[in-house]
């Protein structure tokens, strides 16, 4: 588990990249926590840096929109997914279980 920081830090309608191997990118938006891969798959540009609208998250470069909950893109450019990352809170501290730690893609 990778510690992100206390929830009370992550207001609603933001994020947080940790900086991994790859980054990861912790949104907290509609009373959720979501974490998936923070480089956009169409072009190196930092998700965490977009526009969040409910479960998705629209890269900055190029308006490609990706959905917080599966990962997958859901308007061009971006043909291909990013990969998801279970998120867990314990005692008000936000966690993120990195998939290639875990040896499975989430």
């Amino acid at each position: 588990m990778i510690p992100v920081c206390p929830l009370a830090d992550l207001p609603t309608g933001e994020s947080v990249r940790i900086d991994t191997a790859p980054p990861i990118a912790v949104f907290h938006t509609d009373g959720q926590l979501y974490a998936i891969d923070d480089t956009c798959t169409h072009q190196d540009a930092s998700l965490s840096d977009g526009w969040l609208e409910g479960c998705l998250v629209e890269c900055p470069l190029h308006a490609a929109s990706f959905d917080l909950r599966t990962g997958a893109a859901t308007c061009l450019p971006a043909r291909r997914a990013v990969r998801t990352h279970p998120v867990t809170v314990q005692d008000g501290m936000i966690y993120v279980h990195h998939a290639a730690e875990e040896g499975t893609a989430a």
